[in-house]
């Protein structure tokens, strides 16, 4: 199966100070960390940029990503996942699921993306789950697409749909650290 990965990186980053797309975490910036891990897991990596997006353009190697632009970032994680997977339905070629990753989670790895990756389908729906507990990365298999953007709001991205569709859960406990980045570390200054 075609399986594609789409990189959520649009964020204003309002607690952090500034986006997570252009902060600086053990040498590269993590929308780079975040591409580079999404890449050996998938052959085609979109990334969906928006807060201060020609910055992130500038300073970022994509590897070969698809970089694309959400215009209305600002209303939340719903409008960056829409334009993802609107990204993928005009892409050349047949995906049968994406796979969604943040670009704040640089604990992130090939392993886990590839556990979820695994289970790609048309009718796949899957979440990666730590101890127990859901987290990222999501599987979205292309027969759920519309589905999932019908139900789109705000800052919210597919919990909801994946809840009331039964998604499957796929341990990746030891795989990943699912935590994320949403304040800078104790003496890390927060903007250039």
């Amino acid at each position: 199966m075609n399986v594609a990965a789409v990189v959520l990186a649009a964020g204003g980053g309002r607690r952090y100070g500034m986006p997570k797309a252009l902060v600086e975490y053990e040498g590269s910036l993590l929308v780079e960390r975040a591409v580079r891990t999404a890449r050996a897991a998938c052959d085609v990596v979109l990334v969906v940029l928006g807060a201060q997006a020609v910055d992130v353009w500038r300073a970022a190697d994509f590897g070969g990503a698809t970089v694309l632009a959400n215009k209305d970032w600002e209303t939340g994680m719903a409008s960056s996942l829409r334009t993802g997977l609107d990204g993928l339905r005009g892409f050349p070629g047949t995906v049968d699921a994406a796979l969604i990753t943040l670009v704040d989670m640089p604990g992130m790895t090939p392993a886990a993306l590839e556990r979820l990756a695994a289970h790609g389908a048309p009718d796949a729906l899957a979440v990666a789950t730590y101890d127990g507990v859901r987290g990222h990365p999501v599987l979205i298999g292309r027969q759920h697409w519309a589905g999932v953007v019908e139900t789109l709001t705000g800052d919210e991205g597919a919990r909801r749909y994946l809840a009331a569709h039964d998604a499957t859960e796929v341990d990746c406990t030891g795989l990943a650290d699912p935590a994320d980045l949403d304040v800078p570390p104790p003496g890390v200054p927060s903007a250039p």
